[in-house]
Order: structure tokens, then C-alpha cells, then sequence
């Protein structure tokens, strides 16, 4: 039996040394590139890859006082010093690694947990993190979708540090990719439950989180954020919009007034048939959504949560359309 496992694994070294010795083709590793990043509402870029690769994203966790309304400042915990924090992009059969560095002078220990992880924890016990110190996760991205990703230490809870702006989304493109489109956005949904600090500045109120009563409902980390920086188009454009809810409570009624969506992918799946002709649709705590619409009429349209007193505590953006009227489709009546 040895004699005859000896000489198998005589052939089969031979067999591999006469590949290298072509190229190697069996044996060849994965490209490794740089992370597609971006700020919201920027998308990154779409792939143009054919063939996975190992794709390397570098994450810092960051908390700062930044503005979270009008005349109002908040402590936020963060991913790279933005609420929400960057959205990733790849492809399905990627080999993504997660870098993680918390700042020194940080006050918590962070991690992340990313939706699109098939593993314990999502990736969050391997990039338990403290202050000034680096952790790493290597993830196969097997299913496609947009997926939520968030801090989940338990130090002093899950909650906090989702409620305090540790959130983000990835897109994990179908093979193939998605199909073109004029214009991408990357939107963001999230609730905060704040009371009075020391000076002028906002803390977490973690009573008014249990009781569900948030302050604020926000897109993109600040109430007003697309109303002083609307989204931008024109007549005749296709959109594509990333939209996401990271909660941590409330269930998101996204509507656009005076738009219908084309066609919706409910839940981030890329791979289902999309809905129809919806006009408004739901997107739970931590979920996603991915829309698309072409504008035919010229003129500012307003997204909302549709839960319609939200609107009061900053969920309320814009969309800006410039271009020829049509008549056709939208006029008044004397």
C-alpha cells in the first residue's frame, strides 16, 4: 500500500512540474487589486473584470463630532470617517480582505459584520479590534446581492454602535455584472436616538433606543444631506439607486414623489426577477433594496420614508432633473 501511494504522488509531482513548466495554468493565483470605494451618494465604478480576483479593502474605524442637522452636532462612531460608511464593490467569486485598523484614539473596541460573510459573525470575530491596533478577515463573496454590513461589539452593545453611525453597504456583483445604466447612487436610511451632551454636542441615548422614539431619520448620515446635495440627472436618464435601511429600528416605506420605480429588487437580490412598476417599497432594518428608473420630466422630485412624519425628523432628500419639458407625459391645465 505505501509503495503503491509512493508512486502516485511520484505522478502527480511530475504531472505538476510539467505544468509550471507551460505556465502553470492550474496553479495560477488570483489577481490582486485594490477595493472599489466610495463616498454616498457616489457609486464605485461598475467591473469590467471576467475572472475573480482578490480584492483588498482597507477600513478604519473612526469616531469624530460631525453634523447630524441643522445647527446640531452628534458624536458618531464611523467607518473612514464618513456616515454611512463607504460602499465596496466587487464581484461574485471574489476573495475580499477586510483590514481593519481602530484609530488610537478611540473610546470603543470595533469590529464589522458583513451581511454578505457566510461565517460566524459575519467576519466580526475575526476583526475584534482596539484601539490602535489591526485585525484582518479573507471572505469568499459566494452569493450576489447588496448587503448591509455594521459593527457588532457588544461593548457597551450591538445597538450603539449601529445607532451611533458604524454602517455600510457592499455590492456583490452577479457574474456578468449589472447592465448599464446613466446613473448610479448609493442612498442610505438610518435612525438616531440622541439627547443633550456636554457643550453643544449630541450623545446616544440609549433609553430612547429601547423605546424605539428616535430623534432623527436620516439619509446619508444627516438630516438634510440630500436636500443641500441633491442627487443630480438628466431628462432621459436612467437610474440606479443602492438603497439601503441599517435600522438599527425602523422599517424604511422608501417612495420617490412624482416617480414610479421600473423595476425593484427586493431584499438586495440580484438574482430574483425583479418587481414592476412599484411605487413605494419596503426595506426592513438591515436590508437593501436596489431600484431603477428613467425620468421623463424635467423638475425636482423628493424621496422619502413614506412612514410620512419621518419626514420631520430629516428623512427627506432630493432628486434634480434638468432637461426639456414633455408635454406629453406631465402638464398643467389652464
Amino acid at each position: 500500500m505505501q509503495q503503491e501511494l509512493s508512486r502516485k504522488a511520484r505522478i502527480r509531482s511530475a504531472w505538476i512540474v510539467a505544468l509550471c513548466l507551460t505556465g502553470c495554468p492550474v496553479l495560477a493565483s488570483a489577481e490582486t487589486i485594490k477595493a472599489q470605494l466610495s463616498t454616498a451618494p457616489n457609486v464605485p465604478p461598475p467591473i469590467t473584470r471576467t475572472k475573480p480576483a482578490t480584492v483588498v479593502v482597507e477600513m478604519t474605524a473612526k469616531e469624530y463630532v460631525g453634523t447630524i442637522g441643522e445647527g446640531e452636532k452628534y458624536k458618531f462612531w464611523s467607518f473612514n470617517g464618513t456616515v454611512p460608511g463607504p460602499m465596496i464593490r466587487v464581484r461574485v467569486g471574489d476573495t475580499v480582505q477586510i483590514h481593519l485598523t481602530n484609530a488610537k484614539d478611540s473610546t470603543e473596541s470595533h469590529n464589522i459584520d458583513f451581511h454578505a460573510v457566510n461565517g460566524p459573525g459575519g467576519g466580526a470575530v475575526k476583526l475584534n479590534t482596539e484601539p490602535g491596533e489591526k485585525t484582518g478577515l479573507s471572505f469568499k463573496a459566494i452569493n450576489p446581492g447588496l448587503y448591509v454590513y455594521h459593527c457588532a461589539t457588544a461593548s457597551p452593545s450591538i445597538p450603539a454602535h449601529i445607532a451611533n453611525g458604524m454602517y455600510g453597504m457592499i455590492l456583490v456583483e452577479p457574474e456578468g455584472g449589472l447592465p448599464p445604466v446613466d446613473k448610479e447612487f448609493y442612498v442610505l436610511q438610518s435612525d438616531f436616538y440622541t439627547k443633550k451632551g456636554k457643550g453643544d454636542v449630541l450623545e446616544y441615548d440609549h433609553e430612547k433606543g429601547l423605546a424605539e422614539h428616535p430623534t432623527h431619520v436620516v439619509y446619508n448620515g444627516m438630516a438634510g444631506s440630500l436636500v443641500k446635495n441633491p442627487l443630480k440627472a438628466e431628462v432621459g436618464d436612467k437610474i440606479r439607486i443602492f438603497f439601503g435601511n441599517a435600522g438599527p429600528n425602523l422599517v424604511s416605506s422608501w417612495h420617490i414623489i412624482g416617480e414610479i420605480f421600473d423595476k425593484v429588487w427586493t431584499e438586495g437580490s440580484l438574482t430574483t426577477p425583479p418587481l414592476e412598476n412599484v411605487q413605494t417599497t419596503l426595506v426592513p432594518a438591515a436590508g437593501s433594496s436596489v431600484a431603477e428608473f428613467t425620468v421623463e420630466v424635467p423638475g425636482t422630485y423628493i424621496s422619502v420614508d413614506h412612514s410620512i412624519y419621518r419626514i420631520a425628523k430629516g428623512a427627506l432628500g432630493l432628486l434634480e432633473v434638468k432637461g426639456k419639458k414633455n408635454p406629453d407625459v406631465y402638464k398643467g391645465l389652464e
